[in-house]
């Protein structure tokens, strides 16, 4: 039978969680405004509202439900994930030379890749919520959870997109400091990896990829290296951000946007713009945000009432950890740029949705730990 709560729904609800996510999603709609207005796209922060509105509803849904319903349907979820992968590359609308999109109609765009990183906490957290393996796991025990990783990660690089399909590789990582790993075990990952890597780099990465990997290297031996060709988005966002200095220009002041020095400004560079316009006080703002809802996942993970709830909260903090992490070292030249977006932040209604699915999963593990 269904577990009963022990109060009311609306005293447990988790409100450091409910504050935080909000507080981010406010401020990203008033820097979507400014990005929008700047690049003469003024009802962006319109369509990102009923993404966020939508969104919402759904983390309702997701939130009330007790979560042992979906560990019952755990590789449903993921099932359905990869089936959508799938599809895309059957039926998928290609724009900018990437396949990536379901499309409904001329209005109405979905990014499957966004979701999967959900359904892929979801599944992983049931194999290892069941799995019976108590002692340390050796190579052989991770073998059911890496194939279950991989098939995804093929998947989504095949559209292409390596920052989604290095995403699912990371949360693998992340989830699985769960478990204890033998030395030997730790061992051969690490010795493994330089020789997957390479593997990667011949057979999976596309050439466009490569150079920016390329320009990234070379930037650190020469910073000067390639700032009109591939490492054109990195100089124009560190430029951004470096002239804000310490209060920024002012609210819809600043000029990377309106002069288009950043292309893809409201996706995976919105960081940019707003740190341009509040300098480093108003960045230091939002990173502290992000720190409080990254640590309070990991809180609500550490009191979870099962161990099914708890890697579902650490998989979901670190789908938050590893976006905020790639994409800040992104804006900041510190990374190569993957288009990877900002949690709650970007512009995109498949990121918004992934994003308050997340909050939802959060939401329903912390309410849930007071149940009987």
């Amino acid at each position: 039978m269904p577990r009963v709560l022990s109060t009311s729904l609306r005293d447990r609800v988790d409100w450091v969680l409910l504050g935080v996510a909000a507080a981010i999603a406010v401020i990203g709609v008033i820097n979507l405004y400014s990005t929008g207005i700047a690049s003469n796209s003024p009802d962006l922060y319109l369509t990102q509202l009923y993404w966020l509105t939508f969104g919402g509803v759904l983390a309702f849904a997701v939130a009330v439900i007790d979560y042992r319903h979906y560990d019952r349907i755990g590789y449903i979820i993921y099932g359905v994930g990869n089936f959508l992968l799938l599809l895309v590359l059957i039926v998928g609308t290609e724009v900018n030379g990437s396949t990536r999109w379901i499309s409904f109609g001329e209005a109405w765009r979905f990014q499957p890749s966004e979701i999967m990183k959900v359904c892929l906490v979801v599944g992983l957290a049931k194999y290892l919520y069941h799995d019976p393996t108590s002692e340390g796991r050796g190579l052989w025990d991770l073998l059911i959870p890496t194939v279950m990783t991989l098939v995804p990660m093929v998947l989504i690089l095949e559209q292409p997109d390596l920052g989604t399909a290095l995403l699912c590789m990371l949360i693998f990582f992340s989830i699985m400091l769960l478990t204890r790993l033998k030395a030997r075990s730790m061992l051969g990952l690490l010795v493994s990896a330089p020789v997957v890597a390479m593997l990667g780099w011949s057979y999976l990465l596309r050439d466009y990829q490569k150079e920016r990997v390329i320009s990234f290297w070379n930037s650190f031996v020469d910073p000067e290296a390639d700032r009109l060709g591939s490492g054109w988005h990195a100089y124009q966002s560190t430029v951004a951000i470096g002239s804000g200095q310490w209060t920024g220009k002012g609210y819809l002041h600043g000029t990377a946007g309106p002069h288009h020095f950043l292309p893809e400004a409201r996706t995976d560079f919105p960081f940019s713009v707003f740190a341009e316009e509040h300098g480093f006080l108003g960045a230091a703002l939002l990173l502290a945000l992000y720190f409080i809802l990254i640590m309070w996942s990991i809180r609500i993970a550490a009191s979870a009432k099962d161990r099914f709830g708890a890697i579902l909260a650490i998989g979901v903090a670190s789908v938050f950890f590893w976006h905020v992490l790639i994409n800040m070292g992104m804006v900041m030249g510190i990374m190569p740029v993957v288009g990877v977006t900002l949690p709650l932040f970007s512009y995109g209604g498949s990121s918004v949705l992934a994003f308050t699915l997340c909050v939802g999963l959060l939401m329903n593990v912390s309410i849930h730990r007071f149940s009987r």
